[in-house]
C-alpha cells in the first residue's frame, strides 16, 4: 500500500524524469566500467587457472644444447620437484601456399608412446593425435592452422633440419604453454607467420640427430616448494650440456604476458569507477539541493501534518535511491554487455579452450553499495538541510539571490558584454561549487574523448619510432646454429640484399644486486645502421668500446643507472662471467634488450667473426627472389620481415583500438550531455520566474535564453580546456599504469585527439542547448509570474 509520501515521491520522479535519468546514466557508466572490468578480471583469472590445472602448466622451464635422457633420475632428485618433462623443442622453416615469407614452425615433441605429455598437455580441438609409429603426423596450434586454413588431412612443407621435408596436419590443438602464442621476444602475435606443431618424440629426435638426447625440459614443483634452490640446481647439473638457464612460470613469455593483461586490467577497475561516480555523487547533490529549494512550503505542510523529520528525510533519501538502483541496473546490464563485446578482443591474443565470459556478482555487489555510499554521500547534506528546516521558517519563500556586481564587472572588466552576459555571470558566482561541480563534469566527459584519441596517437608514433627510426632494416634473419664469417658472406649474397649487419645474440644473465633477469645480450656493429640505438630524446648512441647499453625498462628492473657496474653471467660456449659498466639507456617500447659491440662480445666470448644472424636492407625489385631463396636456405632458422610485423601489429591493436575509441565516445557523450542537461534543468526551475519576467518586460526569446544558454556556454568555455588538461593528466596515468616489460607506450597526444575530444563535448552541449531552448519557448509567463516563490 503506497502512503501519500510515495505518491508524492512518483510524482516528484515523473515530473523530473529527465534529470534522474541524466544522472541514473552517468552512475551507470560508473559502475558498467566497474563491473566490466572485473568481469574480465575474473574471466581471466578464472579461465588461466582452471586451463593451467587442468592442461598441467608446468612451473618451471628451460632448455640446453643437448643432454641425454639418462639424466632424468637426476633431474628428479632436485628438491622440490614432483613431475618432470625431457623434450626436443626446435624451429623449422614453413613453406606455405600464398604466403611469400617463410613460416616459423616451433616443433614440439610429445611421448614416444603416443600419449599426452605429464606437463603443457595438449587439448585437442579436432582430429586425433600422431600416433605412435608415425614419423610425419603432427598437430597444429589452432590459432596458426585458422591464420592459414589448414585442417586435419592438409599437408605442410617444412625444412627439418637442412633437409625439405612434408608433415600431415593430424588434428589442431592447443597448449597452457603457448596461451599468447609468438615468437620468443615478440610484443604481438603473427599467427600468420609463426604457429606450433607437436610431433613424436621418435620422428623429431631423429630428424634433428637427437635420438635418446633432449635439449629442452620443464617440470612441476610440489605445493608449497620455492622455485629458487631447484632452478639453481637445475643450472647446475645441466651447465655442462650448453643450459641456457631455468625459468619460472612467471618469466615465461606467454604467461608473462598474460599476467601483465590482468595487472592492467586490475588498475583500470579502481580508475574509472571512482571519477564517474564522484560526478555521479554530485549531479544527485544539485538534483536534491534545488528539489528542497523548490518544496521549501511542501515541507512546512508536511510537518505541520504531523510528519516527523525523520518521515521527511527519507522521503528526499527516497530520490537517491530511485537513482541508485536504476543506475546500478543500468550499469549491470551495460557491463554485462561491454564485457562481451571487449572479450572477442583478448581472443585475438590469447587462446584457450573456451574463453566465456564471467559476470563477477561480487563486482555487482560492490558496485551496489559503491553507488549507494556515492549518492548518499552526495545527498546527506541536502536532506539535513530539509530535515532541520522549521515549518515557520519553510512557509516564507527562500531569501531572494544577491545580485551585486561580479568581480569581473568591479575590475571593469565586463563594458563590451552584453546584459545577458553579465546576468549569466553574476548567476555564476552566486552559485560558485555548483559550477565547479558541473565544469568538472564537463572536464571529466572532455578528458574522457582524450584517453583513447591518445593512446592511438601513441600507437602511430610506436609505429613511426620503431619501424621507421630504429628498425630500418627490411628483414632479420637468424642462424639454426652460430656461424662464422662465411655464414655471413653467405647471407650479404642472397639475392637482392644491398647490406648485411651481423648480428651475434648470447644468453645470459643480468645481476645487480638481488635483481636478476635472463635476456639476450646482443652484440652489434659500433656504428649499425639498420637497428639504431637511440635514447629517450631519439639522440642515437654509439656503442662504446667496453660496457653494455640497455633498455631503460631493464635498467629500472635491475635498478641501476649509467655509470653503475652490472654482472653478467653468459649462459653458453664458455659461460664467462662480465662485470660490465652501463654506458646508455635506449628507449624502446617492447620487452627489454642489452647491446654491446660485437667485437668486444666476441673477445669475452673468445670467438672468432662468429654470427647468429644479420640484418639485412633488401633491394625491393628482388623481394621475390630473396624470399624464394631464404625459404631453401637449410641453416636459417627465422626470418622476420619488418613489413609483416607491422601488418600483424596493425590488424591486431589497431583493431583494439577502434572498439576502446567507440567505447570512450560514447561515455563521454553520455557525460557532457547528462552534465549540461542536469545543470540547465537546475538552472531553468530555479531561475524560471526571473526568466519570466524578463520576457514581460520586453526581452526577447532570444535575448532570454542568451541569459540561460550563455551562463552554460561560459562554463563549457572553461571546461573545455581544463578537460583537455585533466585528458593528459588521465592518459599519462593510465599509461603509466598498463606498462610492463612486455609492451609501453609513449605518451603523445595530436592536436587532431584535442580538437576531435573538444568537437564532441561542445556538439554533445549544443544538443543540450536545443533541448532547454525548447522548454523556454514553453515558458508559462503568467502562470509562474502568479507563484508565491
Amino acid at each position: 500500500m503506497l502512503t501519500p509520501l510515495d505518491l508524492k515521491l512518483l510524482r516528484d520522479l515523473g515530473r523530473m524524469k529527465g534529470q534522474v535519468v541524466a544522472v541514473s546514466l552517468v552512475m551507470a557508466c560508473g559502475l558498467a566500467m566497474m563491473i566490466m572490468t572485473r568481469s574480465l578480471l575474473l574471466t581471466l583469472e578464472e579461465t588461466r587457472d582452471a586451463y593451467y590445472q587442468s592442461h598441467r602448466m608446468a612451473d618451471v622451464f628451460g632448455s640446453l644444447k643437448r643432454a641425454p635422457l639418462s639424466l632424468r633420475g637426476r633431474l628428479l632428485e632436485v628438491p622440490g620437484v614432483a613431475a618432470l618433462e625431457l623434450r626436443v623443442v626446435r624451429a623449422a622453416v614453413l613453406d606455405l601456399p600464398g604466403v611469400a615469407e617463410p613460416c616459423t614452425g616451433q616443433l614440439v615433441s610429445l611421448p614416444e608412446d603416443g600419449s599426452q605429455p605429464l606437463l603443457n598437455q595438449v587439448f585437442l580441438r579436432r582430429g586425433r593425435m600422431p600416433r605412435a609409429d608415425a614419423r610425419r603426423e603432427a598437430v597444429v596450434s589452432e590459432a596458426f592452422a585458422e591464420a592459414n586454413r589448414l585442417q586435419p588431412g592438409d599437408r605442410v612443407r617444412a625444412i627439418i633440419n637442412g633437409r625439405a621435408d612434408t608433415l600431415e596436419v593430424t588434428g589442431i590443438g592447443l597448449s597452457p604453454e603457448y596461451v599468447f602464442e609468438a615468437r620468443a621476444g615478440e610484443s604481438l602475435p603473427d599467427n600468420k607467420r609463426f604457429g606450433v606443431f607437436w610431433m613424436n618424440y621418435r620422428a623429431l629426435s631423429v630428424a634433428y640427430d637427437m635420438d635418446g638426447a633432449f635439449n629442452d625440459f620443464c617440470a612441476d614443483l610440489a605445493p608449497g616448494a620455492e622455485a629458487g634452490p631447484a632452478l639453481v640446481e637445475f643450472d647446475r647439473l645441466l651447465a655442462v650440456y650448453g643450459a641456457g638457464g631455468a625459468i619460472t612460470r612467471a618469466d615465461h613469455g606467454s604467461a608473462k604476458r598474460l599476467d601483465d593483461e590482468i595487472t592492467v586490467l586490475s588498475a583500470l577497475s579502481v580508475a574509472y569507477p571512482v571519477v564517474f561516480l564522484s560526478v555521479a555523487a554530485f549531479m544527485v547533490n544539485a538534483v536534491l539541493a534545488r528539489l528542497v529549494r523548490l518544496q521549501r512550503e511542501q515541507i512546512a505542510q508536511l510537518k505541520a501534518l504531523g510528519y516527523s523529520s525523520w518521515q521527511v528525510g527519507r522521503h528526499y533519501l527516497g530520490f537517491a535511491i530511485v537513482i541508485v538502483v536504476l543506475g546500478s541496473a543500468l550499469g549491470g546490464l551495460a557491463g554485462r554487455y561491454m564485457g562481451g563485446g571487449l572479450l572477442a578482443l583478448y581472443r585475438l591474443f590469447f587462446r584457450f579452450p573456451s574463453l566465456d565470459f564471467l559476470m563477477d556478482y561480487r563486482a555487482v555487489a560492490v558496485a551496489l553499495v559503491v553507488s549507494t555510499a556515492a549518492s548518499l554521500a552526495g545527498v546527506l547534506s541536502v536532506v539535513w538541510m530539509a530535515v532541520k528546516l522549521p515549518p515557520a521558517e519553510a512557509m516564507r519563500p527562500e531569501p531572494p539571490a544577491s545580485y551585486k556586481p561580479s568581480l569581473l564587472e568591479r575590475a571593469g572588466l565586463t563594458g563590451w558584454m552584453s546584459p545577458a552576459m553579465r546576468m549569466a555571470l553574476r548567476n555564476i558566482e552566486r552559485r560558485p561549487w555548483q559550477s565547479v561541480f558541473t565544469i568538472a563534469g564537463l572536464s571529466l566527459a572532455t578528458g574522457l574523448m582524450v584517453l583513447p584519441g591518445s593512446m592511438a596517437d601513441s600507437i602511430d608514433h610506436l609505429l613511426t619510432y620503431q619501424w621507421n627510426d630504429v628498425q630500418r632494416q627490411d628483414a632479420v634473419t637468424f642462424l639454426i646454429e652460430p656461424g662464422s664469417a662465411p655464414a655471413l658472406h653467405d647471407l650479404d649474397h642472397l639475392p637482392g640484399v644491398m647490406l648485411a649487419e651481423p648480428v651475434r645474440a648470447v644468453q645470459a644473465r643480468f645481476q645487480n644486486g638481488h635483481h636478476s633477469r635472463k635476456l639476450a645480450l646482443t652484440g652489434l656493429p659500433r656504428n649499425t645502421t639498420l637497428n639504431r640505438l637511440l635514447d629517450a630524446q631519439g639522440r642515437r648512441i654509439v656503442l662504446p668500446d667496453d660496457g653494455v647499453v640497455m633498455s631503460k625498462a631493464l635498467a629500472e628492473k635491475l635498478e641501476l643507472t649509467t655509470g653503475q657496474m652490472v654482472r653478467v653471467a653468459v649462459l653458453e660456449g664458455r659461460r664467462p662471467v662480465l662485470t660490465l659498466p652501463v654506458r646508455g639507456l635506449i628507449e624502446d617500447f617492447s620487452g627489454v634488450s642489452a647491446f654491446m659491440d660485437i667485437a668486444a662480445l666476441r673477445r669475452a666470448m673468445h670467438e672468432g667473426d662468429s654470427v647468429s644472424g644479420a640484418y639485412l636492407k633488401v633491394d625491393q625489385g628482388r623481394w621475390e627472389d630473396f624470399m624464394a631463396e631464404v625459404k631453401q636456405t637449410p641453416r636459417l632458422a627465422t626470418t622476420l620481415v619488418k613489413k609483416d610485423q607491422l601488418a600483424a601489429f596493425r590488424s591486431t591493436t589497431g583493431e583494439s583500438i577502434g572498439i576502446l575509441r567507440r567505447l570512450y565516445l560514447t561515455l563521454a557523450v553520455i557525460v557532457a550531455f547528462g552534465v549540461v542537461y542536469n545543470s540547465a534543468r537546475i538552472a531553468l526551475s530555479e531561475r524560471s520566474r526571473d526568466l519570466a519576467t524578463l520576457r514581460v518586460v520586453g526581452f526577447t526569446q532570444r535575448e532570454v535564453a542568451a541569459v540561460l544558454l550563455g551562463e552554460l556556454t561560459l562554463l563549457v568555455t572553461v571546461a573545455l580546456p581544463l578537460g583537455l588538461m585533466f585528458g593528459k593528466g588521465l592518459a599519462l596515468w593510465i599509461i603509466t599504469k598498463v606498462r610492463t616489460e612486455t609492451v609501453r607506450l609513449p605518451l603523445i597526444i595530436s592536436d587532431k585527439t584535442y580538437s576531435l575530444a573538444v568537437l564532441v563535448v561542445a556538439g554533445a552541449a549544443l544538443a543540450c542547448f536545443w533541448v532547454v531552448g525548447r522548454m523556454l519557448r514553453k515558458l508559462d509567463m503568467v502562470g509562474v509570474l502568479k507563484a508565491r516563490d
